[in-house]
């Protein structure tokens, strides 16, 4: 055998194993852990469907498959392991994904807006050291579950002061909102010194997006301090996948 056809074998051995590379980290299975924002509105398609949507697309050939666990008016009590609530749908979508070892298994978390209400969700108005550590229970059980998993915690997005409708909200609690961003970064730090590659902070700039374009990409909702904005609308749900996606495709990379 000549070293030219010697050569050119050993080139397409090169590029069949740079391929099947490629195409394992294509494979991306997604579980998303959220609220009412997460689960979407009747007649509004979920952020996670956008998300997924603009991850094949940016993937060119990649495959993605998702588990919308977005539950309306979840706090991070609810999906506490302990309470045996929802995260155990949790675990059931995560164990369907799980099989494929050839796939990325990745957690999609954003929590806090229900933890932040003056009174109305679970355990609410939720203290900050509260919810850092229901988000590391929440985390250290899954990584304990799914040791080869990536998981990316979302700053929650913004809701306008006079928010109250069966749950009361308004400037305290859009101000406790804020307060656990600061949480969501100490908890990552930390994760990068005892679970390296494993813990990310996902999105930082949908808060500040829906404050500046709430009119158009928030439902109007009536309550009990007139018109107020929680939850996206179709366009914003869109938009929101898209942060989403950036951030989720971002930790794919690393």
């Amino acid at each position: 055998m000549n070293f030219k056809k010697i050569s050119h074998i050993a080139f397409l051995l090169m590029l069949a194993a740079c391929s099947f590379y490629f195409s394992i980290k294509q494979r991306i299975d997604i579980v998303f852990i959220g609220d009412s924002i997460t689960q979407g509105g009747e007649g509004v398609a979920a952020p996670p469907f956008f998300a997924t949507a603009f991850l094949e697309k940016q993937l060119g050939a990649g495959r993605v498959k998702f588990s919308n666990q977005g539950v309306s008016g979840c706090t991070t009590l609810d999906f506490l392991p302990s309470t045996a609530t929802y995260f155990p749908k949790v675990v059931k979508a995560a164990d369907s994904f799980y099989a494929d070892k050839q796939a990325t298994l990745i957690f999609s978390i954003m929590l806090g807006t229900n933890d932040s209400a003056i009174d109305g969700p679970l355990g609410s108005p939720v203290s900050t050291g509260t919810y850092g550590n229901n988000l590391r229970i929440i985390i250290d059980r899954l990584l304990e579950s799914y040791p080869g998993s990536k998981i990316i915690i979302h700053y929650p997005i913004w809701y306008s002061p006079n928010t109250y409708n069966n749950s009361k909200y308004l400037q305290e609690g859009l101000a406790r909102l804020q307060m656990y961003f600061p949480v969501i970064d100490v908890l990552v730090k930390n994760y990068s010194k005892t679970n390296p590659g494993h813990v990310f902070r996902g999105d930082k700039n949908a808060f500040g997006y829906f404050k500046e374009h709430h009119l158009t990409h928030m439902q109007h909702e009536n309550g009990r301090q007139g018109t107020f904005y929680l939850h996206p609308n179709e366009k914003g749900s869109n938009e929101l996948g898209r942060f989403w996606s950036k951030a989720i495709l971002k930790i794919t990379q690393q």
